[in-house]
């Protein structure tokens, strides 16, 4: 294991970290809110110990293994949520500092969870930080570190692989530095089309440039308190449910479709996204057949929710609470399910369920055909054996995981419903949950033990378990 040589990637991170605190602390400048020495201070901290590390403890590496690469992964969450909540504590937005190591963790992981309220006055340069924390987590600043690596003399495939989320495809282009790339050229394109569709939609333009990194990066944060719903404009929460959905599609899909001028083909011939598609449209219709029946709700809420939920974005334009309680549980359902791999999403992803689902009808199969050889398939390609272990290796451990943090938090003194979708709105990603962490609510009120433990299920989540769980095992640590 190359000690230094982690060291000195973790500086390279911790400097393209600092760097992006210059846009908030510049924001803070130009509105004169007086956060600007606050956000300076954060700014030059970061850098100076991003330099540190990278000019003298950090040390080139010739090359990085697999082992290095998942410990800079699950280090650079951790280190990169720490110091994107110094803002929050020079400016004292957030009371306590886990208040704030907790709302910064859930910006980098896109979890959108929050602790704090008033959002409609607090200062510009803090929402847009939230929001750029958000945009930066979604594709991933690993992913960025490896588009650059190569330009320093190190190549970054053992990083991509332990980033990127879910079964990764076929890389996009022959050299993953390439792909990366490739990956942020269209994550940044999407993000400014968003961003005009929202200023054109009736957003003034500051709010529309941090919704449109919360929608493409599946965050859920908002300038607001009331989320999308204080607009109460169809038009914007239109253009909110096209782009997140455009966001939970696989980013590979978007490639294909860009070198097919846009052919729909290239999507619907996928699996995973026709699977994604029948979900979303589904649930809608189930949901939105008893909340119509019930009149507790309208069609266009019904979509809104739904989408958001199901792609783990976490905004909201209506208190889904307040429905009936079968569409609360198909709703926790969607939140595990998630968005596609390969997209920002969060949850388990959908080819894994749909994986998981086909394993499921053939061993049926089986029952019936003992001695049939039955072949899983993804599309046209047959699914190996050690794909379909390792996904119900990792469901098992998801479950697991679980239901470990969810009684954990229950001991620090939360409510059975609140800890149960609270632990599977930060596990999933997701953000908003049920019982006192709600859409109409946020995680303040949560113990600061509580607080913690959900931290842990955010990184955990976004780090989807196997990262996590291979730095326990005592052979990664073996020479």
């Amino acid at each position: 294991m190359h000690v230094r040589g982690i060291v000195w990637i973790l500086g390279i991170l911790s400097l393209l970290y600092g760097m992006g605190m210059l846009i908030p602390t510049g924001i803070a400048l130009f509105y004169g809110s007086g956060e600007f020495y606050h956000f300076a201070f954060a700014c030059i901290l970061t850098l100076l110990m991003g330099a540190v590390a990278f000019f003298y403890f950090g040390e080139q590496p010739e090359r990085l293994s697999h082992r290095d690469g998942f410990l800079i992964v699950a280090l650079a969450w951790v280190l990169l949520s720490v110091l994107g909540a110094l803002p929050f504590m020079t400016t004292n937005v957030c009371p306590s500092i886990f208040d704030a190591l907790f709302e910064s963790a859930s910006g980098l992981t896109t979890t959108g969870a929050t602790v704090l309220s008033g959002l409609d006055n607090m200062p510009h340069s803090i929402l847009f930080w939230r929001s750029m924390q958000e945009w930066l987590g979604g594709m991933g600043i690993i992913v960025l570190a490896v588009a650059i690596m190569p330009l320093l003399g190190v190549g970054g495939m053992q990083l991509f692989r332990a980033e990127a989320p879910g079964p990764v495809k076929d890389k996009l282009t022959a050299r993953v530095t390439e792909t990366a790339k490739v990956l942020w050229y269209i994550y940044l394109m999407m993000t400014v089309v968003c961003a005009i569709a929202y200023g054109l939609a009736g957003m003034e333009w500051f709010d529309a440039i941090n919704h449109a990194m919360c929608t493409v990066a599946i965050g859920g944060f908002s300038t607001h308190d009331a989320s999308i719903g204080y607009y109460a404009s169809p038009l914007i929460e239109s253009v909110t449910v096209v782009f997140m959905i455009l966001a939970g599609i696989n980013f590979t899909l978007h490639f294909a479709a860009m070198h097919n001028n846009l052919s729909f083909n290239s999507y619907w011939k996928d699996d995973e996204f026709r699977a994604y598609i029948y979900i979303l449209t589904g649930l809608i219709m189930i949901i939105g057949a008893v909340v119509l029946f019930s009149g507790t709700g309208h069609w266009h809420e019904v979509i809104f929710n739904v989408v958001s939920i199901a792609t783990t974005t976490g905004f909201a334009v209506s208190d889904y609470a307040q429905w009936p309680p079968g569409t609360g549980m198909l709703l926790f359902v969607a939140m595990f399910i998630g968005a596609c791999a390969g997209s920002t999403g969060g949850g388990m992803k959908v080819v894994r369920v749909l994986l998981l689902f086909r394993q499921g009808l053939g061993e049926i199969r089986r029952m019936i055909h003992p001695h049939a050889i039955i072949y899983i398939k993804l599309g046209e390609q047959t699914v190996e054996p050690s794909v379909v272990q390792a996904i119900w290796g990792f469901f098992v451990l998801y479950i697991v995981c679980y239901l470990m943090v969810a009684i954990l938090l229950a001991f620090t003194g939360v409510d059975m419903l609140t800890a149960l979708s609270a632990t599977a709105a930060c596990l999933t990603n997701t953000g908003p949950g049920f019982g006192s962490v709600g859409p109409a609510s946020n995680y303040a009120d949560i113990p600061t033990a509580g607080k913690c433990v959900l931290m842990f299920a955010m990184l955990l989540g976004r780090l989807e378990i196997y990262t996590f769980f291979v730095l326990l095992v005592p052979e990664f640590w073996r020479k």
